[in-house]
This record gives C-alpha cells, sequence and structure tokens, in this order.
C-alpha cells in the first residue's frame, strides 16, 4: 500500500500540463565534456540602501554589491558544493538562480532558460530547500502540504505516487505524515521539506544550509538520501553549507565565494591545501599522559585526560586514528572540520605573502 492510499483516496489533478521528466543522466562527477545545465557569465547583483551619514538628516543612498562579476558552470548530474562566510553571496546567488532576484547584470541560465524572464517555467525544472524557511504550510499536516504540490505542480497520479512513497521510506517520514508541521522537530521538518522539493522530478535541486541545526542522525539520513538521489536519478545538487563534512561526504566539486567573488573551484582537497587548514583529532585518554608524540600530528592543547592534535586537513584521519589507538589507552576520540571562515582566512593570508 502506498504512503497516500493509506491516507484515503483524493480527486485527481488534471495531468494535462505536467512537465515530462528528461532521462536519468549519469550520476555525479560528471565528465568535462558534459553540456553545462547552470551557467553565470560575468553575473552582478547590486542593492541599493539608504544609510544615515554623520549628522545629516537625509540618509544618503549607497550600493552594495552582494555578487561581483560571477562566473561558473554546473554540468548535469554534478553535486557542487558552494561555500563561504556569511554575507558571501551564496544566498543570493541561490535567488537568483531560482528566479526571486533579477541579477544587476551578466548573463544567468538554467537549462537554457533565463531565471528572472521565465520564472514559473523554470520551477516545474528544479527543487529549492532554503534550511531556514520552509515550504510546506505550517497548519496543515505533512501530507497535506505534499497533496497540495500535487495539484499545485499538477503531477500525474502515477509518478506522484511513486516520487511520495520513495521519499516517505527513504527520509523515513511515514509516522510523521499526519503530524501538522509546526509540531515537527527541526530535523522532520528539513526531511519534509526535501520530499516536497522532489515530488516533481526536478533536474535541478538547491540545497541552501540543509543540515543547520540537524541532530547527527538527522544529518546521517539527510546525507544518505541526497547521495542516492544524485546516483540513482543523476539529479544535479547546487549545495551551500557551513558544515564541511557535508561537502566531504556529498561532492566532488567545491565553489568558495567571499564578498560576492569566486575564490576557488576544484575539489575539496585542493581547498585545503590552498589554505593550509588543519583538522583536529581530539582524543580522551583512560588516563592523564605527557602529551602524545605522533609524527603525523602536533598536540595544540591538553586537558586533563583529554588532548588536541591538529593535522593537515587535506590528509585522511584514518592512519593517525589507528595510530593513536594501537599506541595509547583509548576512551573515545573525534575528529572535527575546520570552519570554512578559517580556511578562507588563511587563503587570504596566503595570498597575501605570496
Amino acid at each position: 500500500m502506498t504512503a497516500e492510499a493509506a491516507h484515503g483516496p483524493q480527486a485527481a489533478p488534471t495531468p494535462t500540463a505536467a512537465p515530462t521528466p528528461a532521462p536519468a543522466p549519469p550520476p555525479s562527477a560528471a565528465p568535462a565534456a558534459a553540456p553545462a545545465l547552470i551557467r553565470l557569465d560575468g553575473v552582478e547583483k547590486v542593492f541599493e540602501v539608504r544609510r544615515r551619514n554623520g549628522r545629516r538628516l537625509r540618509r544618503e543612498k549607497q550600493e552594495v554589491r552582494a555578487v561581483d562579476s560571477l562566473s561558473f558552470e554546473v554540468a548535469r548530474g554534478e553535486m557542487v558544493g558552494y561555500i563561504g562566510p556569511n554575507g558571501a553571496g551564496k544566498s543570493t546567488t541561490i535567488k537568483m538562480l531560482t528566479g526571486i532576484l533579477t541579477p544587476s547584470g551578466g548573463r544567468l541560465r538554467v537549462a537554457g532558460i533565463d531565471p528572472a524572464r521565465e520564472r514559473t517555467r523554470l520551477a516545474r525544472r528544479i527543487g529549492v530547500v532554503f534550511g531556514q524557511r520552509t515550504t510546506l504550510w505550517w497548519d496543515l499536516p505533512l501530507l497535506d502540504s505534499y497533496r497540495l504540490m500535487h495539484r499545485m505542480y499538477r503531477i500525474p497520479d502515477a509518478r506522484y505516487r511513486e516520487n511520495l512513497d520513495r521519499c516517505v521510506e527513504l527520509l523515513e517520514l511515514g509516522a510523521l505524515l499526519d503530524t501538522p508541521v509546526r509540531q515537527l522537530s527541526l530535523g522532520q521538518r528539513m526531511r519534509g521539506d526535501i520530499a516536497a522539493a522532489l515530488l516533481h522530478d526536478p533536474e535541478i535541486l538547491y540545497l541552501d544550509e540543509p543540515t543547520i541545526g540537524l541532530d547527527v542522525l538527522s544529518k546521517a539520513r539527510v546525507r544518505a538520501f541526497l547521495k542516492d538521489l544524485n546516483t540513482a536519478r543523476g539529479t544535479t545538487v547546487l549545495l551551500t553549507t557551513h558544515d564541511l563534512t557535508d561537502i566531504e561526504q556529498l561532492c566532488h566539486r567545491v565553489m568558495v565565494i567571499d564578498h560576492g567573488r569566486l575564490m576557488y573551484d576544484g575539489a575539496l582537497a585542493g581547498l585545503h591545501e590552498a589554505g593550509e587548514s588543519e583538522r583536529m583529532l581530539v582524543v580522551d585518554l583512560e588516563r592523564e599522559l605527557p602529551p602524545l608524540q605522533i609524527a603525523s600530528a602536533r598536540v595544540v592543547r591538553t586537558e586533563g585526560p583529554r588532548q588536541w592534535l591538529a593535522f593537515p586537513a587535506a590528509q585522511s584521519a584514518a592512519p593517525l586514528v589507528a595510530e593513536v589507538a594501537a599506541r595509547y589507552p583509548l576512551l573515545d576520540l573525534s575528529v572535527r572540520e575546520p570552519d570554512i571562515e578559517a580556511v578562507i582566512a588563511r587563503m587570504y593570508a596566503g595570498r597575501a605573502t605570496s
């Protein structure tokens, strides 16, 4: 029995205007020859704000350049991380890609469509999840939100049921379908939002901080689902996040934006090398010991039986963990990723001294 059938029959929507799903493209890490599904050429976004200047009564107009001459391409089937500090221009970029904002300059195309001019047409081909906002109806049960989207997108009944059942199973939503959205936890609502964004089989999925505020188990569920989505259906994913573990587990490629400009475009390991960043191995010992002597890491802090070991972020943690476990009496250990702001700061410092 399907998730929809279990909650009673519904009137079927008219499927005449339903978009035809494209054939499934290849999975992530698309070849270089693959055509660009997303293309930005010198895109800019300038906001005009009014600020009080000194003691003057009138506020003066000032321009804030949120995105500055931004150019990149994303091929069909890629899963790309798009990262940067707060205020870097990430969300502004996503809003231009979805047609919410109109670029101030440059050229932007998504699946050959100008988002600002044909937003309704584009909406059938994209899915969007904003981590701090929901597209679900706050006072309705989760399933009722999905039924409304069924009608809004005019999704054929069979395809809607197939997609709903798949999302319910993989995102573990079955017990939540009759729960009003306002009663869901943040992790439950996020999984519900991701399912809502995928009911109409979008070619492209934009995820803006999809794991923000989630517990470890919820993050693992979301990451596993996204990996399966990209591999099984070839959905193109652009992921913005402050959690480098999201990027490490999901993306073959990462782009770094800061002050509206593209600073880096390549593999995550290359980003760590460019920023000379470090990860931290936090070791809880059975008893207090002198600083551990490990050739591939350095002890940067000790606090009783707990020690912090720094090692290059581009280096795998597995050999270090194995060596520590073999040589010292352990209770627990964990690996902490460098924060994005620290990586970018190191990149700036490296450029300034080069």
